[in-house]
């Protein structure tokens, strides 16, 4: 997938130490990636909205383990 134009943005969640970062870009249409904000070039995950929205939504509210 292209992700020429894709603006990268750390997460609210990240730690100000540098680590357990991820950068998320949300601003293509139809999809969400998701980097390792230490390795950018490592590889991105992308997600539908909807499936990115589920997980926030899950974390948000102490759904997943720690």
């Amino acid at each position: 997938m292209d992700l020429t134009g894709i603006r990268w943005h750390k997460s609210t969640r990240s730690n100000s130490t540098g680590g357990n970062c991820v950068e998320v870009g949300d601003n293509l249409p139809g999809v969400v990636a998701v980097r390792d904000t230490k390795d950018r070039d490592g590889g991105t995950l992308l997600f539908a909205p909807a499936a990115w929205a589920a997980f926030t939504a899950a974390t948000r509210a102490g759904r997943l383990g720690r």
